[in-house]
């Protein structure tokens, strides 16, 4: 019998890798979603034969109704509809839509999926104690996609984190580790974008660059694996072959290593260990034997000393902190400020008095994190 699952996001960087790994033979897809890409994903599902289309972006889910000749195909404008279009729980459901417009509906379709594997980075720090509540309550199977995490989680499942003493998470430093901090200012924009071992969106890019991306890394671990913040720490690892450390009290290292390749959490998010990787190198030992961890210059990557204010507490400020950096980063790719500008702008909002309130309290339910996310999106635009 075939496996059914969905996708959030199919048109993107994740989306897509997934659908290279599925064969039509094994899986029926029963939905497939994107916010813009109606072109790409019509093809997509032509491809696999999926008849129920999600289209979040209400002018492009009027493009792809006209443009859409197979009546077969049925094209949604957002994901109320998944209750009617599904039947028993799904096998799988990959959660990779960007930004904060993914994490309601990672919530929603929790309770239509056997086994969840979440590349949404804003579910895991915004809404983590929500969406874990929601797993439980149905009974649904949670995987990280992330490769650091995911390294984590294959050895975390069958341990218990009172034996961890440390976890550290590897950085690459991006496109800035050989730069002099002194010359940060001067640097352009394409080379911000051109990340040195993943391929990855603008957005993403600018937070690697910064280092944002890895103190929302921090978070994830602290929340997915119920640790606190000094368990964790970030190391400088130019390769991106380690994925993550973990040190465990009985005084036990173990280095998770594998290829630069979203394809190997994603494959085994949906296989579980269950089918041998014939793209995966048995060993690389060149760089195993130029693992060249280093420690993180914090005058260069200054996004880091946030991690100091964010409570131990999960609330309602690691919101505040993910939508501010919206802000400041949108308003860097379209060249209104430069880059060294970024840190001093996140800085000089999240200590605003009007924020502070938020590390009191946490979220009720997630309309909660999306109407506050709203609301600095709209009124502190402006103070950028």
């Amino acid at each position: 019998m075939k496996k059914k699952i969905g996708i959030l996001g199919s048109t993107g960087s994740i989306g897509t890798t997934l659908l290279k790994l599925i064969n039509k033979d094994e899986f029926e897809i029963r939905f497939l979603s994107a916010n813009k890409n109606y072109k790409k994903l019509l093809n997509q599902a032509k491809k696999f034969n999926v008849k129920n289309l999600i289209i979040t972006d209400h002018e492009n889910f009027n493009h792809a109704k006209i443009f859409n000749k197979d009546k077969t195909i049925k094209i949604y404008n957002n994901f109320d509809i998944l209750s009617k279009i599904l039947g028993k729980k799904l096998d799988y459901v990959m959660s990779s839509i960007v930004g904060i417009d993914g994490l309601k509906p990672t919530f929603n379709v929790i309770k239509f999926t056997k086994k969840i594997a979440i590349a949404n980075k804003e579910s895991l720090i915004c809404g983590w104690p929500l969406i874990h509540k929601e797993l439980i309550k149905h009974k649904t199977k949670f995987i990280p996609v992330d490769s650091e995490h995911f390294t984590i989680w294959s050895e975390f499942k069958n341990l218990k984190n009172k034996d961890i003493k440390k976890i550290y998470l590897t950085a690459s430093g991006g496109p800035l580790l050989k730069i002099d901090p002194k010359k940060i200012n001067k640097i352009k924009m394409k080379t911000i974008l051109k990340h040195p071992t993943w391929n990855m969106g603008k957005k993403i890019s600018v937070d690697s660059a910064t280092m944002m991306n890895k103190l929302y890394e921090v978070i994830e671990a602290k929340n997915i694996f119920n640790l606190n913040y000094n368990q964790i720490s970030i190391l400088i690892h130019p390769t991106s072959y380690a994925h993550s450390i973990i040190v465990y009290k009985n005084g036990i290292i173990k280095i998770i290593l594998h290829d630069t390749t979203m394809k190997i959490p994603i494959s085994n998010s949906l296989f579980e260990n269950k089918k041998s990787i014939k793209f995966s190198k048995v060993i690389d030992i060149d760089k195993m034997n130029n693992l060249n961890f280093q420690t993180i210059d914090r005058n260069k990557f200054p996004v880091l000393n946030l991690l100091r204010k964010i409570p131990h507490t999960f609330s309602l400020f690691e919101t505040v902190l993910v939508s501010i950096n919206d802000l400041v980063v949108n308003k860097y790719l379209n060249k209104e400020i430069n880059f060294t500008d970024i840190y001093k702008l996140i800085l000089k909002l999240v200590n605003l008095k009007q924020f502070k309130k938020f590390k009191k309290i946490q979220p009720k339910n997630i309309d909660q994190v999306i109407d506050l996310n709203q609301m600095i999106s709209l009124k502190f635009s402006k103070l950028v």
